[in-house]
C-alpha cells in the first residue's frame, strides 16, 4: 500500500488559506496604523483572525487526538511522528516565544517613547510656530489693504472702478472688490477673467464689519486652494455711507501644506496620544494573533508535512511486520526517488531475495525431509540398534530398535547423555558407563562386546562406534552401533558344548557296556576258581570297575542331557507352590533348615515349564546340600522386581556353606567347571541353559559374605 501524501488540491487550498491569514493579518495590522479609514474594518478583522485561530487550533487538536490514538494502539510510525512533532514545536516555539517576548517589550517602549514631553512639546511648538507665520502674514495684508483704502476714499465710483486693477495688481492680490454697506458691488477685478462674480462675505462676516472696522481671517476659495480674506472699512469723501473693500491673497502652496501637514500632525498626535493604551493592546493583540496564528498554521503544516514523511517509514514497518510473519513476498509502492524510495527499494529487493530463498529452503526442506524419511525407515526397520551423539555426547537420534534392546522409549533418548540414563536406569549403568567412555577415548572406529541384565535376561552386546568430524577437523559427534548377539553367541555355546556333549557320548558309551560286561564275566568265571584271599581282591576290583562304568554312564547320560534341544510345555506357574513341593522332598535331612521368604497370592507367577523349573530348583538345593555337608541352612527368598519398565520374579538362594572363589565366579557357569571332588561341573550350566531359555539370567551374588549366594530372575506375568 503506498503511503500518504498531500494531494495537488490540498496543498493549494493549504496555499491559499495561509495566503488568506497572511492578508487578513496584515490589513488588522494596517487598521491599527491607519485608524481613520479602516478603523471600521479593525473589529471585523480581528473577529476573522480569532476565527481562524481557532479553526487552526481545532486542526492541530484534531491531529494531535489522532495521534494521541495511534500511540494507544501502538501503530507503527506514530512514537517517530511524536518525535518529530514535538521536536518541531519545541524549536518553533522556543524562538517565537523569545522573539514575542522582546517584541512586545519593543513595542509597549517604542510607542510609550513617542509621548514623551520633549515630543508633545516639539508638536505644540510646531503648531504654534505654523499659526504665527500664517498670522503675521495676514497682518501684513491687513496693512497692505488698508494703506490702499486712502486713494479710493479720494476717488469717484467710475475712478475707482478704471483704478481697481492697477491697485489689485499692485498689491498682488487674486480678487478685489469694492462693495456697499447693502453688499451692492462697486467695482471688482480679478486675476482669473472666467469669474464673472467675485466672492462676497457671508452674513456673519457682515455683522463682524458693524462691530469692527476690519476683518481679516484664513478662508478656503476653493478645494485645493487657501486664500487669506482681507475686508477694511472705507470712508469716501463724497458719501456719508462707508464702503468696504475685499482684498483675497493666495496663500503660497507649500506654506499651505506645511500648515496643514502640521495641524493634521497635530491632531493626529493628540487622538493617539488618547488612545495610547488602547493602541498597546491593538498592536499586543494583532502581534499575538499573528504569532498564534503562525505557529498554528505551522504545527498544522508540520503535521502534515511529517505524516507525509512518515508514511514510507510505517509502511517499511509494516512490511517488516509482514516478513515477520512469514509474508516474505511484500513489496511496497516506491513513490520517490529519495533516501526512503532507496530504502523502500532495498527492502522490495530484500524480500524479493528472501521470497527465493524461501522457496529454495522449502525445496531444499521438502528433500531434505524426504532424505530423511527414508533414513529413518532404513532406520527403524533395522535389527541393529543406532545413536547418534553430538560433540558433548549428548544422544541426537535414535531408531526403535534401541528401544526393543534397552526397553527404554525413544523420546527418553533425545537430548539426553548416557551418564544421565545410567542414572535413571541402573541396571544399565556399566553398559552405558562403558559406551560413554569408549565415546570420550577412541579417536578412530572401535568395537567392544558389552554384557549386562536387561529386561529379557541376560543381554550381549556387540557394540561398534565411529567419531564424526567436520570438513575442518573438528569433532562434531559420534555415531554407535550395536547389535544383540545374546541368542547368537548362545546358540554358539550351545551348539559347541552339544557337540562336544553328542561326541562324548558317542565314544564313551559304547564301550562301557563291553567292559561291563567282561568285568562281570571275570567275576562270574573265576570266583569259584581262586583262593579266598585272591576271590575279595577280584571281587573289589570287578565291583570297582562296574560302579565306575556305571558313573560314566551317568556323565554321559548328562552330556546327552546338556546337547539334548530344549523342549519346553509351558504354562503358568505359581513358584511358591512349586518351591513348597522341592522342598518338601528334601524334608529328610534333619541337619538342615530350610527358610523360604515370599509373598502368596498369585503375585509370583512366572510362564514355563515345570520339569525345568522343578530341575532347575532340584540342581541349585543339591549343590547347596552338598557345599554344607548336610549340616546348615538353606534360605530361599522370592520377591517381585521391576527393571526397565519389565517385572521379574526373583529368586535368591543362599547357604552358609564355604562359599566360592572369587577366582571361580566368572567361569562356575560353564561346563565342566566344579568346586567339588566329584561331579561333572554340568549342573549350573544346565540350571543356566534352562534360566536362559526361559528369558531369565542367573549370577552369583557377590555382596555374600558368608557362604555362597545365587541370584535367579524370572519375567514375570
Amino acid at each position: 500500500m503506498a503511503p500518504e501524501k498531500i494531494k495537488p488540491p490540498l496543498s493549494v487550498s493549504v496555499v491559499i488559506l495561509f495566503g488568506l491569514i497572511l492578508l487578513s493579518l496584515q490589513l488588522m495590522s494596517s487598521a491599527t496604523q491607519e485608524s481613520s479609514e479602516l478603523s471600521a474594518m479593525y473589529s471585523w478583522l480581528l473577529l476573522i483572525n480569532a476565527l481562524g485561530s481557532v479553526v487552526l487550533l481545532g486542526l492541530v487538536g484534531a491531529n494531535i487526538y489522532s495521534l494521541t490514538r495511534q500511540l494507544k494502539k501502538r501503530e507503527a510510525g506514530s512514537k517517530l511522528t511524536t518525535r518529530m512533532v514535538s521536536l518541531f514545536v519545541l524549536l518553533a516555539l522556543a524562538p517565537a516565544a523569545i522573539v514575542f517576548y522582546f517584541s512586545m517589550q519593543f513595542l509597549h517602549q517604542g510607542i510609550d517613547s513617542w509621548f514623551n514631553v520633549e515630543m508633545d512639546r516639539a508638536m505644540e511648538d510646531a503648531l504654534e510656530l505654523s499659526q504665527a507665520s500664517l498670522d503675521q502674514r495676514m497682518r501684513w495684508h491687513l496693512r497692505q489693504t488698508q494703506q490702499l483704502t486712502g486713494k479710493l476714499e479720494e476717488l469717484s465710483e467710475p475712478l475707482a472702478t478704471l483704478e481697481m486693477e492697477n491697485l489689485r495688481a499692485l498689491s498682488e492680490a487674486s480678487e478685489m472688490t469694492l462693495f456697499s454697506r447693502q453688499g451692492r458691488i462697486i467695482a471688482s477685478s480679478s486675476n482669473n477673467p472666467g469669474d464673472i462674480l467675485p466672492s462676497l462675505p457671508d452674513e456673519h462676516v457682515r455683522l463682524q464689519l458693524r462691530q469692527h472696522p476690519d476683518y481679516v481671517a484664513l478662508a478656503p476659495v476653493r478645494e485645493d486652494e487657501l486664500m487669506i480674506k482681507v475686508i477694511v472699512t472705507v470712508k469716501p469723501i463724497n458719501t456719508q455711507e462707508p464702503e468696504y473693500l475685499q482684498a483675497l491673497y493666495p496663500v503660497p502652496v507649500r506654506i499651505a501644506d506645511l500648515a496643514d501637514s502640521v495641524e493634521f500632525a497635530f491632531v493626529r498626535y493628540q487622538e493617539m496620544n488618547f488612545l495610547r493604551d488602547s493602541l498597546k493592546l491593538s498592536f499586543s493583540l494583532a502581534l499575538s494573533l499573528v504569532l498564534l496564528m503562525s505557529l498554528l498554521a505551522a504545527i498544522w503544516i508540520a503535521f502534515i508535512s511529517i505524516r507525509n514523511i512518515v508514511a514510507p517509514v510505517k509502511e517499511l514497518v509494516k512490511g517488516t511486520q509482514a516478513v515477520a510473519s512469514g509474508h516474505y513476498d511484500q513489496q511496497l509502492p516506491v513513490i520517490a526517488q529519495d533516501d526512503l524510495g532507496f530504502l523502500v527499494e532495498s527492502f522490495n529487493e530484500m524480500t524479493q531475495r528472501i521470497a527465493r530463498a524461501r522457496d529454495e529452503t522449502r525445496m531444499a526442506g521438502v528433500e531434505v525431509e524426504n532424505q530423511r524419511a527414508y533414513l529413518e525407515t532404513i532406520l527403524a526397520n533395522l535389527t541393529a540398534g543406532v545413536i547418534s551423539f553430538d560433540a558433548d555426547y549428548t544422544i541426537r537420534t535414535a531408531n526403535q530398535a534401541a528401544y526393543r534392546i534397552f526397553r527404554i522409549h525413544v523420546n527418553h533418548f533425545i537430548g539426553q547423555t548416557l551418564a544421565g540414563l545410567a542414572q535413571g536406569y541402573s541396571e544399565l549403568a556399566e553398559p552405558l558407563k562403558s559406551i560413554q567412555r569408549l565415546l570420550e577415548q577412541a579417536d578412530d572406529i572401535w568395537q567392544q562386546r558389552l554384557a549386562f541384565l536387561g529386561a529379557s535376561g541376560r543381554q550381549e552386546l556387540l557394540c561398534r562406534g565411529t567419531p564424526l568430524y567436520s570438513q575442518d577437523g573438528a569433532r562434531v559427534g559420534a555415531v554407535v552401533v550395536f547389535d544383540d548377539v545374546t541368542d547368537l553367541i548362545q546358540a554358539q555355546k550351545n551348539a559347541a558344548w552339544g557337540e562336544v556333549a553328542r561326541r562324548l557320548a558317542h565314544e564313551i558309551k559304547n564301550p562301557l557296556t563291553p567292559i561291563k560286561l567282561s568285568a562281570e564275566r571275570l567275576q562270574h568265571k573265576l570266583a569259584d576258581r581262586l583262593e579266598p584271599k585272591y576271590e575279595d581282591i577280584l571281587q573289589r576290583s570287578t565291583q570297582t570297575i562296574v560302579q565306575q562304568v556305571e558313573a560314566m554312564k551317568e556323565m554321559v547320560d548328562d552330556f546327552s542331557e546338556y546337547a539334548k534341544p530344549s523342549k519346553k510345555q509351558t504354562t503358568n506357574i505359581d513358584l511358591p507352590e512349586l518351591v513348597q513341593e522341592v522342598l518338601a522332598l528334601y524334608a529328610v535331612h534333619s541337619g538342615v533348615e530350610f527358610k523360604a521368604d515370599y509373598e502368596s497370592g498369585g503375585l509370583l507367577m512366572i510362564n514355563g515349564d515345570p520339569v525345568n523349573i522343578r530341575q532347575v530348583l532340584h540342581n541349585m538345593i543339591k549343590n547347596a546340600l552338598e557345599a554344607i555337608d548336610a549340616k546348615g541352612q538353606i534360605e530361599i527368598n522370592l520377591h517381585r522386581v521391576q527393571k526397565n519398565s519389565a517385572d521379574f520374579i526373583e529368586i535368591a538362594l543362599y547357604d552358609d556353606g564355604p562359599g566360592i572363589k572369587e577366582q571361580q565366579i566368572e567361569q562356575i557357569f560353564e561346563p565342566y567347571v566344579t568346586t567339588k571332588t566329584k561331579g561333572t561341573g554340568l549342573g549350573l550350566a544346565i540350571v543356566k541353559k534352562i534360566i536362559e531359555e526361559h528369558g531369565g539370567a542367573i549370577w552369583v551374588d557377590a555382596s555374600r559374605k558368608v557362604g555362597a549366594g545365587f541370584i535367579i530372575q524370572l519375567p514375570a506375568i
